[in-house]
């Protein structure tokens, strides 16, 4: 979620990524101000041809509770999830742009995403536009956005993650030929999918709730790692031509209801990769 109300000037550039070279990551966390209306008029039209927004914000875990009375989840309403990183030890795929993750879901089957984070979609080319698994979407938190392509597959049988994380089958396997194409064509020369190292799982509750009040669907997730530390994120979609009324109407409800943006506010991918560049 973001604040649309203060003018902090222009929008910071994010670096446009060809779908044929591999991307810079981009170090938004400096940004000390609030995304204004305008900034985000700026982003919006600079992004053309987004296939959805998600507005997000993450909770301080000294609210947590507060908020989840003030929002009446029930957790026994949740879908719990394990998330998987995959990367090297000094994260060579995150300073290139590039993320790697499985998901493993109660009931479902699990999927996988490589994601390149930033990308432009005007750089994008037509053939990969036209691939169904392939999106671009923008994400938006209060002092920070993100422009990502994610290649998707959402078939995956809870076996082969579980063999994977027990290292008995290779992660390579997780992904579909076009996923590995993709991922060759982006990733570090010489950093092969079964070169990198497993971080993770990491244990999450997923909540899609409609809040008393708010006349649209939210989305709890809560992340606890494996130290017992936790992260609260909030966060909603929207299409692109919807993403002024969608914003101030949800945070206009959430300050309603005395839900304030945390202090740290940064995705969640980004908080677990620091988490795993901690732990052996």
């Amino acid at each position: 979620m973001l604040a649309c109300s203060r003018e902090a000037g222009q929008p910071s550039p994010t670096p446009a990524v060809s779908s044929s070279a591999s991307p810079t990551a981009v170090d938004t966390t400096s940004r000390e101000k609030l995304l204004s209306r305008q900034e985000l008029q700026d982003i919006l039209t600079g992004f053309g041809g987004l296939d959805g927004v998600e507005l997000k914000m993450t909770i301080d875990d000294s609210d947590r509770q507060s908020v989840v009375k003030a929002l009446d989840m029930d957790p026994l309403e949740g879908q719990l999830r394990q998330v998987i990183f995959f990367d090297t030890n000094d994260l060579a795929l995150n300073r290139a742009g590039v993320v790697l993750r499985a998901r493993r879901i109660q009931g479902e089957d699990g999927d996988t995403v490589i994601k390149l984070r930033p990308v432009s979609p005007s750089q994008v080319s037509p053939k990969l536009r036209s691939v169904e698994a392939f999106k671009v979407e923008l994400d938006v938190m209060p002092e920070r956005y993100v422009c990502s392509g994610s290649f998707e597959r959402e078939d995956i049988d809870d076996k082969d993650l579980k063999a994977v994380l027990a290292k008995t089958k290779p992660i390579q396997d997780l992904f579909t030929p076009e996923q590995r194409a993709f991922y060759s064509e982006h990733a570090p020369k010489g950093v092969s999918m079964d070169s990198l190292r497993v971080l993770g799982p990491i244990n999450t509750l997923r909540l899609k709730f409609s809040p008393s009040g708010l006349n649209r669907k939210l989305v709890a997730e809560l992340w606890t790692y494996p130290d017992g530390s936790r992260v609260l994120e909030l966060s909603t979609t929207c299409k692109p031509e919807e993403t002024f009324a969608v914003a101030e109407e949800t945070m206009t409800y959430l300050s309603s209801k005395g839900v304030k943006p945390g202090t740290a506010q940064q995705t969640k991918t980004r908080t677990a990769l620091e988490y795993f560049t901690k732990v052996p």
